[in-house]
């Protein structure tokens, strides 16, 4: 692989409040993904999760960012919001042939969230890691598992993200369970406890500690101070990071994960 980066980021780029805080005033709309791109590192495309999007809106955000941005994309609901996800291949199907190969090299990893009445069954859960594509038309796909039922919470489930090379997202939130094993060769957190009253949403202390986290995980280290429902596996190898500030007080989202990217570039 290309020499690993840490990318720090948000959720979507359209955000009226973002209007005179994080883009200038007087910044035409049509801009605002233009600004972003070059003011942050990855994107995470939430309006995949509701519905399909042309190719051409594909291609006009891949031009729109400079070379090394990425942006993420969150899988339909329709894919994962089911009683039995092994009936979820046909809408599989129909979400990475909407156009995401028109993304090209800007494409970062799809991003496939499970709701938090979901359990974990390990038969089922296989069934579906069996049919997330490793490429589609030539292109190398990656994949990344956001859980949010404590049943997830055992190392047979880490084991199997492991051997699917299927990232864990690591999740900062007071309602979801939290789980820090690395399982693939990127490595994909939210943060998701901005606070309004604090201008960089998370404070120093803890921007500075999610900082090294994301250093650690990029050169393939597994920080002390992290907690793990399994025994970490050692990391081999260095790799990318993903790091997205999202939900929480999302107007604090960009300054957040500017405040993020200072700390890792110093």
């Amino acid at each position: 692989m290309a020499d690993p980066r840490i990318r720090c980021g948000i959720g979507g780029w359209t955000f009226a409040p973002w209007r005179g805080t994080f883009y200038p005033n007087g910044l035409r709309q049509a801009d605002e993904l233009k600004y972003a791109g070059e003011h942050l590192g990855a994107i995470e495309i939430n309006g995949t999760y509701y519905g399909t999007q042309k190719p051409e809106s594909f291609a006009k955000w891949r031009d729109a960012v400079p070379e090394g941005f990425k942006f993420t994309v969150k899988a339909s609901r329709y894919c994962t919001n089911r009683k039995d996800l092994r009936e979820a291949g046909a809408s599989i199907e129909k979400f990475v042939g909407q156009g995401l190969v028109e993304l090209g090299d800007k494409l970062g990893p799809l991003f496939w969230q499970f709701m938090p009445t979901k359990k974990f069954d390990a038969t089922e859960f296989e069934g579906f890691l069996k049919m997330l594509p490793e490429k589609i038309d030539g292109m190398p796909l990656r994949h990344a598992l956001e859980v949010r039922h404590e049943s997830f919470l055992c190392s047979e489930f880490i084991g199997l993200a492991r051997q699917y090379n299927a990232a864990v997202v690591c999740s900062h939130s007071e309602k979801y369970p939290q789980i820090s094993d690395q399982t693939a060769d990127f490595s994909y957190t939210r943060l998701m406890c901005s606070r309004e009253d604090v201008e960089t949403g998370y404070s120093d202390s803890q921007l500075d500690a999610w900082a090294a986290t994301a250093k650690d995980w990029m050169n393939g280290k597994s920080p002390d101070d992290m907690e793990y429902v399994s025994s970490p596996a050692t990391l081999a190898s260095a790799r990318d990071v993903y790091m997205f500030v999202i939900s929480g007080a999302k107007i604090r989202a960009p300054a957040a994960a500017q405040a993020l990217m200072k700390r890792i570039e110093d």
